[in-house]
C-alpha cells in the first residue's frame, strides 16, 4: 500500500487556514482520495490541557506550554489508535491544522527559538510534512476577523500576531532547504485562496503543476 501524503496548514490567527483545510478535504475526497483531518492541539489529554492554557482557564509559563505542545505532537505522531504515522501508513492523506512550525512561530516568539526547535527535533525526525501551506494575512486583517469571536485566546493581540507572523517568515527562511513550504495569500474571496491551494495539492498528489 502506498503511503498517504501529509499536508500541514499554517497561519496566524484569523488567516482562514481551518476553512481552507476543510475545503481542500472536500475537494480531495471528490477526487477519490481518502482524507483524514486533524489539528493541533489535539483532543488528547495533552491537547485538553493546552486548550485550557490558550483560553486562560489554566495559567502556565510559556516554556511549559511549549513543552506541552511538543509532547502533544509526539503523541499525535505515534499514538497507536489515531496517530499520524498509522493513518499515513494505511494510505490515507492527512491534512493537519498546525504542526511544529506553529510552535516555532508562537512559542519561539516568547522564549528562545533554539530551545523550541530542540524540543521539536524528535517530531521533525519522526514525521516531516510532504507540504506546508502557509495562509498569509496581515496581522491587522487577521485581528479584524478575530474581533468577531466571542472570546480571545492567549496569542490574540495585534502586537503578538505581528511578532508571530514575523517569526513564521524567519523560520521558513531558515528551513527552506529542508521543507516544502508554500505561501498563499489569504484572499477576501475564500475560493480564490482555495484555487491556489488545490493547484499545489494537485501537484503533490496527482502530478500536476505546483
Amino acid at each position: 500500500m502506498n503511503r498517504g501524503k501529509f499536508i500541514v496548514f499554517e497561519g496566524t490567527d484569523g488567516s482562514g487556514k481551518s476553512t481552507q483545510m476543510k475545503l481542500l478535504a472536500s475537494y480531495l475526497a471528490s477526487r477519490g482520495t481518502e482524507v483524514y483531518q486533524t489539528h493541533e492541539p489535539t483532543d488528547s489529554p495533552f491537547g485538553a490541557l493546552l486548550h485550557s492554557c490558550m483560553t486562560g482557564e489554566t495559567d502556565a509559563d510559556e516554556r511549559a506550554i511549549a513543552a506541552l505542545f511538543a509532547a502533544d505532537r509526539l503523541d499525535h505522531i505515534e499514538n497507536p489508535r489515531y496517530g499520524l504515522r498509522k493513518k499515513l501508513e494505511e494510505g490515507t492523506t492527512v491534512l493537519c491544522d498546525r504542526y511544529y512550525f506553529s510552535s516555532f512561530a508562537y512559542n519561539g516568539g516568547f522564549v528562545p527559538l533554539e530551545w523550541v526547535i530542540a524540543l521539536n527535533r524528535p517530531a521533525m525526525e519522526l514525521m516531516r510534512p510532504d507540504m506546508v501551506v502557509f495562509i498569509d494575512i496581515p496581522a491587522e486583517d487577521g485581528m479584524k476577523r478575530i474581533s468577531r469571536r466571542s472570546e480571545r485566546e492567549r496569542y490574540e493581540s495585534l502586537e503578538r500576531q505581528r511578532l508571530i507572523r514575523e517569526k513564521y517568515f524567519e523560520v521558513f527562511d531558515r528551513f527552506k532547504e529542508e521543507e516544502n513550504i508554500f505561501i498563499v495569500k489569504s484572499e477576501d474571496d475564500k475560493m480564490k485562496t482555495q484555487e491556489h491551494i488545490r493547484r499545489l495539492a494537485d501537484g503533490l498528489l496527482f502530478g500536476g503543476e505546483q
